[in-house]
């Protein structure tokens, strides 16, 4: 037995202790959970829309590919969803339903069984997502306990659009994802 070995049986052999989590404090305020998103998106350099306005968005910006994974604004689809997510390369807009969102930072889960292609909300120039004003949370902990147990292999919190400035401290958008987010808010 060499020396790796020697030392992993031995620490095979330690008593293990089983610890529990620590619990954690409630955190956030609760008074407006609604009024804290809107100021968090806006904060991200989104934009949050009440659906008459987003219908008018629609009308006022007509982009030639669209998928709409809402059925409530299905009409605005212009294409069908590809089976090769490679076909949407140069998709203008995607229209996506999240699970929740967070107060605190404006994020909100999208999840795979939601998306057509995991690619979807990254690929498209624009990013529109639908979230029920009642599936809200006031922190991301809050947000985390509710995903236990629902993992279907992915998701990703969205909290604005693609942005860095890690190449010489200059502000990029899009430079990973869509260039633009707005949140429709419906009942």
């Amino acid at each position: 037995m060499n020396s790796r070995e020697s030392i992993l049986q031995a620490i095979r052999k330690l008593p293990k202790e089983e610890k529990n989590l620590p619990e954690l404090p409630e955190f956030g305020n609760n008074s407006d959970l609604l009024a804290e998103f809107c100021e968090a998106i806006t904060r991200n350099a989104g934009e949050v829309l009440l659906s008459e306005e987003f219908k008018k968005w629609m009308n006022e910006n007509p982009l030639e590919k669209v998928i709409s994974l809402v059925a409530a604004y299905s009409s605005y689809s212009t294409q069908a969803i590809p089976e090769d997510p490679h076909a949407l390369d140069s998709l203008d807009l995607a229209i996506v339903e999240a699970q929740f969102g967070v107060a605190e930072n404006g994020a909100m889960w999208l999840d795979e069984a939601s998306l057509s292609h995991r690619v979807l909300p990254f690929i498209a120039e624009h990013l529109v997502i639908v979230l029920r004003r009642t599936h809200l949370f006031p922190t991301l902990h809050q947000a985390y306990a509710q995903l236990q147990g629902t993992s279907t292999g992915f998701g990703v919190f969205v909290a604005g659009p693609s942005k860095t400035a890690d190449i010489e401290q200059s502000l990029v958008i899009g430079a990973q994802g869509a260039k633009s987010l707005r949140v429709v808010l419906v009942d």
